[in-house]
């Protein structure tokens, strides 16, 4: 148990290097304690086009801004009750082109993840 501790630990710090989320203070994004899952309820963002990195979760309605997020992430709407998640040009959840809505079950990869700014949970 302390291995997996320790490793879980050790790939979060890894996932987290070189990357900086920002967001309103009382939705914080945080990571989950296992490879590739993403909770029933909740938006994620996995740094690369796989399900191996630690995601980025979000669970609560509104928006996310992010900074200094780049390069190829995959995004997974894992949101319930017709629950849609947006990838938007602008911060604050603004600018949000319709072919970046997920749908719940969604996937979208996006190869220069610099564009987006901010991220949006919806119902």
């Amino acid at each position: 148990m302390a291995f997996r501790k320790i490793m879980t630990i050790a790939l979060t710090s890894l996932a987290l290097v070189g990357t900086s989320l920002t967001t309103p203070a009382s939705a914080a994004p945080t990571t989950v304690d296992s490879l590739a899952e993403c909770p029933p309820g909740y938006g994620c963002l996995y740094k690369g086009w796989t399900w191996e990195s630690h995601p980025f979760v979000y669970f609560h309605y509104g928006y996310y801004n992010l900074t200094g997020v780049s390069g190829r992430w995959r995004s997974y709407n894992n949101q319930t009750d017709a629950a849609t998640m947006w990838l938007c040009a602008g911060l604050n959840g603004t600018n949000c082109p319709i072919e970046w809505e997920l749908d719940p079950g969604d996937t979208l990869d996006m190869d220069n993840m610099q564009v987006v700014k901010s991220i949006k949970l919806q119902r």
